[in-house]
């Protein structure tokens, strides 16, 4: 502020969770973009405890998106249709529920589909009876979920196709990441995001959280990985029951 930046301190009814740095540049009367989006703070304590991911990219269309983000908290109006970004309170919950709606339906008319998802809580009510349903329609439904989990996995006629772990190691599990689709199939086809947002209705409904597709298939790749290690953890792992209990990996295996 003493330099002459400009600081926004909060926003009414709101809270802004999103982690985002955009930076403007003017070229011969063009402007350019580089978007730096996060699932973690910007905070140097943290980044020692946490574990998260972050997209650093000159894509235009995400960083005139990013511009958007900035002019509609600057004017506390956050109504408005973004071309990549998912954005809530307005716009992220819907995109979830439409991308399960999706493999729900690919479920029902035969074809490859599945649901992968990490995050650190899951107590959305609207997100969970999408994914109940989905499960009823044969979804495959893995869920990475280290901390308040208010969905049961193997609950017969209900969530027969969800399973879920926790994983609590030397570091605090902190990103999120959404994938839609087979991951098996052509990655191409995947659908995939790195969020700040927990799919909690106080993420979904109450802050600013913002959801950033992934595109390349190189980065999809090596997200996939991440998530295939830690679905082969036999140390730190724990399997949710239907009953609620954590059991240990290495005890089942």
């Amino acid at each position: 502020e003493e330099a002459g930046c400009k600081v926004i301190y909060g926003f009414e009814k709101f809270k802004i969770h999103s982690k985002i740095c955009l930076i403007t540049r003017r070229d011969k009367n063009r402007l350019s973009y580089i978007t730096h989006i996060g699932t973690g703070n910007f905070n140097e304590k943290t980044a020692k405890l946490y574990t998260d991911l972050a997209l650093l990219t000159a894509d235009e269309t995400i960083g005139m998106d990013a511009n958007l983000v900035f002019k509609r908290i600057l004017i506390s109006n956050l109504e408005g249709a973004y071309d990549q970004l998912l954005v809530s309170p307005f716009e992220l919950k819907d995109a979830v529920l439409n991308h399960i709606e999706n493999e729900t339906q690919k479920a029902r008319e035969g074809k490859r589909c599945g649901i992968l998802m990490k995050m650190n809580s899951l107590s959305d009510r609207e997100i969970i009876d999408a994914l109940v349903e989905a499960s009823q329609a044969g979804v495959p439904i893995r869920l990475i979920i280290r901390s308040i989990c208010c969905i049961l996995p193997g609950i017969p006629g209900k969530t027969d196709n969800v399973t879920i772990r926790s994983i609590v190691g030397r570091y605090l599990e902190h990103s999120r990441i959404f994938c839609f689709g087979d991951t098996e199939d052509h990655i191409q086809d995947l659908k995939m995001f790195i969020s700040s947002a927990d799919l909690m209705t106080r993420n979904t409904v109450k802050r600013i959280e913002i959801a950033c597709p992934i595109q390349d298939n190189g980065l999809k790749a090596r997200l996939l990985e991440i998530l295939a290690l830690q679905l082969q953890d036999t140390v730190k792992a724990r399997a949710i029951s239907a009953e609620g209990n954590f059991i240990s990996i290495a005890s089942e295996s």
